[in-house]
């Protein structure tokens, strides 16, 4: 890296004038690479980890959608003891699925599913 974070910040908007990083990270690295630290990568970080999104858990909630597809987000994450949005999250990531006339329903249907909607539905 250069003596300082003017130099590399200038040095870095030469060399990559589209992908170069904002300031404060150049001057973050810059400090980093002084104390002898050589990765750019984030550390770890505090907070709650998400241990919540296990394979149990998603099998659970597809399970509960299965039986039931008109269950609401918050009654499924009130039945699991866990968030409304890490619910919304295991369904729509995970599971691949999102509401449709009130009812849970893969987002990716096959030509036979979607003509047997469109039969069900005349």
């Amino acid at each position: 890296m250069r003596e300082n974070t003017v130099e590399a910040r200038t040095w870095l908007d030469a060399e990559f004038p589209d992908i170069a990083s904002g300031k404060s990270t150049t001057k973050d690295w810059n400090a980093k690479f002084r104390r002898g630290e050589m990765s750019t990568d984030d550390g770890e970080r505090s907070g709650r980890p998400k241990d919540v999104i296990t394979d149990e858990n998603i099998k659970t909630i597809h399970k509960v959608i299965l039986n039931d597809r008109k269950l609401k987000l918050n009654e499924i994450a009130d039945t699991l003891k866990i968030s409304t949005v890490l619910v919304y999250h295991i369904i729509h990531e995970y599971l691949g699925m999102g509401k449709l006339c009130a009812k849970w329903v893969p987002r990716e249907l096959i030509f036979d599913q979607k003509s047997r909607r469109v039969d069900d539905s005349e």
